[in-house]
């Protein structure tokens, strides 16, 4: 087992990693719109959603990985009406991997 740590995204506000790699496989910790920096994001939901996905990119990329690997995803959403406007940034992040 191997803790991920990279400065590129936020860092672990808890007791927690970024991210852990056993052996092939690599877990992400969940993600809020934060910058590296920490601060907020403050936007709609695409503006917030790209900073998620920015932030999960920086993990998967500081352990050798890319988006294209990923095989699951959960997404919760405070609000169903911000489904469509999440999904687009979701299909345009994943392009034909889904």
């Amino acid at each position: 087992m191997k803790q991920i740590q990279t400065s590129n995204a936020p860092a672990a506000i808890g007791p927690y990693s970024q991210a852990i790699a056993v052996g092939t496989m690599l877990f992400t910790s969940g993600q809020i719109p934060l910058r590296a920096d920490g601060t907020l994001v403050e936007g709609d939901i695409k503006v917030q959603t790209r900073q998620v996905f920015d932030n999960l990119r920086a993990v998967i990329e500081a352990a050798g990985g890319t988006l294209s690997k990923v095989a699951k995803t959960t997404v919760f959403l405070k609000d169903m009406q911000d489904f469509v406007a999440m999904n687009e940034v979701y299909e345009a992040e994943f392009g034909g991997h889904r």
